[in-house]
């Protein structure tokens, strides 16, 4: 019965961004509400992706183009009955090249998610208000005064930073261990990645009601499995180039519906 419970909550969690469309189309007074993030995502990714996109590709074009070089000479030394090998790094480096555009798409919605999470934080704010007040009637905001919310928003973002620090660091080291590192590393930096992505788009509504930067990470982690392919299909949806111009406040959208069903109305 746990395990049937456990991949209900799993497909659940999934479904919150398509939640929040049908919400966009029962609720049409909350398009309003997304036009301006749009609007700053739009011109924030226009110089994300003109910058980090002309200088990645030119990164991942040196790389693969050092692995062809090196692998046509280490080809020209095989012996003849070898040939055949060389179907099999040519598909290595293709392979290659293609994990390295994936992650460099990655990299580049994940800083745009930060920088437009952080300029366009008043608009999300408001947004994510107006979803709770729709889903539970009202919206709980516990007031500190406008200089401890700056100071806590900058605290947030400095925790997240030691997080991904920290956490890489021990990821960074595990990958070094031959065989089961990679693998290791591989999941773990995707968990980390996911875990940031789901602190961002929960943060809203766990902001206003005070909880600390533990107490965030603990509903996150309280609500598994549903939060984790929740956060999963974020970050799937920041790393589309140009859809995640409109996905990241959908997923603001839907990080609070998820937490007025799953958390605060119970």
């Amino acid at each position: 019965m746990l395990r049937i419970l456990s991949g209900f909550g799993l497909i659940t969690g999934a479904t919150y961004p398509l939640r929040a469309i049908a919400l966009l189309f029962k609720r049409p007074g909350l398009w309003k509400y997304l036009i301006i993030p749009i609007l700053v995502n739009l011109l924030l990714g226009g110089l994300l992706y003109g910058g980090f996109l002309y200088w990645g590709w030119q990164g991942v074009e040196i790389l693969t183009r050092e692995l062809s070089q090196n692998l046509d000479r280490l080809i020209a030394d095989l012996p003849q009955w070898l040939s055949f090998l060389e179907y099999i790094i040519l598909f290595v480096s293709w392979l290659l090249r293609a994990i390295l555009t994936i992650i460099l798409f990655v990299i580049i919605g994940f800083v745009l998610l930060q920088f437009g999470s952080i300029i366009g934080s008043p608009w999300y704010g408001q947004l994510s208000e107006q979803v709770e007040k729709v889903r539970l009637g009202s919206v709980t905001i516990i007031d500190v005064g406008i200089f401890k919310d700056i100071a806590r928003a900058l605290l947030f973002e400095v925790k997240k930073l030691l997080l991904a620090l920290g956490v890489g660091l021990i990821l960074f080291l595990i990958g070094l261990i031959p065989a089961v590192g990679g693998i290791v590393t591989t999941v773990g930096s995707i968990t980390l990645t996911a875990t940031l992505v789901g602190l961002d788009f929960f943060d809203s509504p766990l902001e206003r009601r005070r909880l600390s930067f533990r107490g965030k990470l603990k509903t996150i982690y309280r609500n598994l499995p549903a939060s984790g392919s929740f956060s999963l299909l974020c970050l799937v949806l920041i790393s589309v180039p140009l859809l995640n111009l409109i996905t990241i406040p959908l997923c603001v959208m839907s990080g609070t519906l998820f937490l007025c069903d799953r958390v605060f109305s119970n």
